[in-house]
C-alpha cells in the first residue's frame, strides 16, 4: 500500500513494489487520461508532472514516490480545460488522432510553467514526445500561443 498525492488529493494505492506509476494511475485510480505508448519512456504518451516536472510515468515505480511528491495528471491540470496549453491546443486544432496529446499537453504545460517565453530551440529541446501524426508544427505554434496566454 502506498500513499500518493495525485491531483491535490492523498490517495491509497494497493500495488506491488516496482509497479509503474502509469498503471497505478490507470488501473487503481481510474485516471485513464495518461496513456500507455511504449513502456520504455521513449514516446511520452504517459507524461505526468511530479512536482511540476514533466515525467514519464511508465517507468517510474510507485514505491520511489512519497506522499510529499505532487503528482498531476491531465485530469488535474485544470478542472475545465482552461489551462493556457489546453486552450491553445483547442484553438489551433493541434491533434489529429489525439492519442499522444495528453502527454504532449503535460510536457508543454511544464515547459511553459518553467519558461514563459520559450524559443523554437527551447521547444525542440524540451518536447521529446513522439507523435506519429506529425503535428509538431502545430504543437510549436500552440506552445507559443499558450505562453502568451499564461
Amino acid at each position: 500500500m502506498a500513499k500518493l498525492n495525485v491531483n491535490g488529493k492523498t490517495v491509497d494505492v494497493d500495488v506491488e513494489d516496482g509497479t509503474p506509476l502509469l498503471w497505478a494511475l490507470r488501473e487503481q485510480l481510474g485516471l485513464t487520461g495518461t496513456k500507455y505508448g511504449c513502456g520504455v519512456a521513449a514516446c511520452g504518451a504517459c507524461t505526468v508532472h511530479i512536482d511540476g516536472v514533466a515525467t514519464r510515468s511508465c517507468v517510474l515505480p510507485v514505491d520511489s514516490l512519497s506522499e510529499s511528491d505532487k503528482i498531476t495528471t491531465i485530469e488535474g491540470l485544470s478542472p475545465d480545460g482552461s489551462h493556457p496549453v489546453q486552450q491553445a491546443w483547442a484553438e489551433l486544432d493541434v491533434p489529429q488522432c489525439g492519442y499522444c496529446q495528453t502527454g504532449m499537453i503535460m510536457a508543454a504545460a511544464a515547459l511553459v510553467d518553467s519558461n514563459p517565453e520559450p524559443t523554437d530551440e527551447d521547444i525542440n529541446a524540451e518536447m521529446t514526445n513522439v507523435c506519429r501524426c506529425g503535428t509538431f508544427v502545430r504543437v510549436r505554434k500552440a506552445i507559443h500561443l499558450a505562453a502568451k496566454k499564461a
